[in-house]
């Protein structure tokens, strides 16, 4: 009676601890496959082109050259019009992050800054020069560089700005919506992301 019953209970250990084993090891799957989601959903996002605009600029170029002391001068001048396509690009493949699969924690350790890219096509009209102050390769590139300071100020004030933002906080989401799913904790700067809405409060580096 007394092997019987010992039978019984080294089965039902073995039956335990087997049970106990499959747990652990589905555990273990679950938690690697999680972790494989969630790089590869980062590894997917890749360079994000937030959004695009136009902008146009026109002003009056000059530029004046003296001789003798000043007593003689000759200028040129000319109406610029530029026509410039700008894109706000955010490149998420930069994204520093730490996946702590043993705590299901995401950490979002920093964010890459906006790229902004101009690309200007200027026209000259009205051109008056003189042969000795005519106009040159070093006047297209000091007009060139003025326009993508103005522009750069510009975009900064602008909606394009704001919208690229607000993209960003919509991938960034994605990364909460998708933690959040499988019981993981998406964290920046060491602050536990609770709401999708995060982001939008939280002030980013530009």
């Amino acid at each position: 009676m007394r092997k019987v019953l010992f039978g019984i209970i080294i089965t039902l250990l073995l039956l335990l601890f087997f049970q106990y084993w499959q747990h652990q090891k589905e555990e273990e799957n679950t938690s690697f496959e999680n972790t494989q989601l969630i790089q590869q959903q980062i590894e997917n996002v890749g360079k994000l082109v937030v959004t695009e605009g136009h902008f146009s600029e026109v002003y009056n170029y000059s530029d004046e050259k003296t001789y003798l002391s000043d007593y003689v001068s000759f200028e040129k001048k000319a109406l610029v019009v530029i026509n410039a396509h700008a894109s706000i690009a955010y490149d998420l493949s930069e994204l520093k992050y730490e996946l702590d699969a043993e705590n299901k924690v995401l950490r979002i350790l920093a964010i890459p800054e906006a790229e902004v890219d101009i690309n200007p096509t200027i026209k000259f009209y009205d051109i008056n020069q003189s042969v000795f102050n005519p106009f040159t390769g070093e006047d297209y590139n000091k007009i060139q560089q003025k326009v993508r300071e103005e522009l750069k100020v510009k975009i900064e004030s602008s909606v394009l700005k704001k919208n690229a933002k607000n993209r960003l906080m919509s991938e960034l989401a994605k990364f909460y919506i998708l933690t959040n799913s499988m019981g993981w904790t998406l964290e920046y700067k060491e602050r536990p992301v609770k709401e999708v809405r995060f982001f939008e409060d939280f002030e980013l580096k530009d």
